[in-house]
């Protein structure tokens, strides 16, 4: 079995098709299904569709079409002496669930009498917490998953957990799998935000929209990043009244009534400016939780006392506002993206009264 990605597009360097066609000895013929799908995307989309987009349609004549919920370029199964040959869009967005939904069902069914081994693959997302950190916490990981896989997958934002486990059937396998998980998260559960894609955001969300509560949001060092993760999530309405990036020093006292004052006594980056924001924008929008960033996101504005990476989180609510200084290091990028993800850890560890530990 071969399974390959990309190629499939509609210019010139798209040569998937015509090598299949030359290796298989086969033709291009036109789906008619499939162009009506690529016809209706345009048409969908307000778009004229480009003549050369009619080639998605072409499609070998001997090859079996794999639907592309997601985008114009079909996927394309074929088989020549028990061999079988698969090719996928390369885009992501389009190729994964591509392979989820339609290819691996008829691989499973294609193979079943040949399977001699079932492997599951589960991924624990962590966050706040260093890989070398987490490790210590887990413990001897030999104890921990016995004959499975463990791999630590470090970002800028937290470390992934991937456990790959092997069984002779699925109840066997999916056996291992839970041991493998209770023992996470009895040792590190607290840092474990969610499954496989799971988003910091969307768990954060789904807490807000069972307990009917809401949220808020003032920024300055993380420029909106933290208002474009929540309202990516579909229904995100629910729950998030909305949120103020108040770059400037004007606009955090006149949209955040931070005190002017508490800026030139402590300065934008600060403990009492980022509990005044937070304070400030949750009375604004009347809600009932808020975070704020202010930092130093660098390269330069740094100083001896105030580093570049500093960043003040804060949180209020109707009991309390406080403020967290973090230092994320002197890459602008990561610093916003970290700023961005602790924040929303902070609100998470708040709604579940989880001790903030970092």
């Amino acid at each position: 079995m071969t399974i390959i990605t990309g190629g499939l597009g509609p210019t010139h360097d798209d040569i998937t098709k015509p090598a299949l066609v030359k290796f298989f000895g086969d033709k291009l013929i036109t789906d008619e299904k499939v162009l009506e799908h690529v016809k209706n995307i345009f048409s969908s989309r307000n778009l004229r569709m480009p003549e050369v987009n009619s080639g998605q349609a072409l499609v070998p004549y001997g090859s079996k079409v794999i639907w592309n919920a997601n985008g114009t370029a079909p996927g394309i199964w074929m088989e020549k002496n028990d061999k079988v040959f698969i090719a996928m869009p390369g885009v992501p967005f389009e190729m994964k669930p591509m392979f989820d939904n339609e290819i691996l069902p008829l691989l499973r069914k294609k193979f079943s009498g040949q399977i001699k081994k079932i492997l599951l693959q589960k991924t624990f997302l962590t966050t706040g917490i260093g890989e070398s950190t987490l490790s210590e916490m887990l413990g001897d990981i030999k104890e921990l998953t016995g004959e499975s896989k463990l791999a630590f997958l470090p970002s800028s934002v937290g470390v992934r957990l991937r456990v790959n486990v092997a069984g002779k059937n699925e109840n066997e396998a999916g056996e291992k799998l839970k041991e493998i998980e209770y023992k996470i998260i009895a040792k590190a559960g607290e840092y474990v935000y969610g499954i496989n894609d799971d988003e910091l955001e969307k768990v954060i969300g789904d807490i807000l929209r069972r307990r009917k509560m809401t949220l808020s949001v003032a920024e300055s060092c993380t420029g909106g990043m933290i208002s474009s993760k929540i309202v990516s999530i579909a229904g995100s309405s629910d729950y998030y009244a909305g949120g103020i990036c108040s770059y400037s020093n004007k606009e955090k006292i006149s949209l955040l009534k931070v005190s002017e004052a508490t800026l030139i006594k402590y300065g934008a980056v600060s403990e009492e400016t980022a509990m005044e924001m937070a304070k400030g924008v949750r009375e604004l929008m009347q809600t009932d939780y808020a975070i704020s960033t202010t930092g130093i996101a660098g390269p330069s504005g740094g100083s001896e006392e105030k580093p570049v990476g500093l960043v003040w989180i804060g949180f209020s609510d109707k009991e309390k506002t406080y403020a967290k200084d973090f230092l994320f290091g002197d890459n602008r990028e990561r610093n916003i993206q970290r700023a961005s993800q602790r924040a929303l850890e902070i609100l998470r560890r708040e709604l579940l009264n989880l001790q903030i530990k970092f």
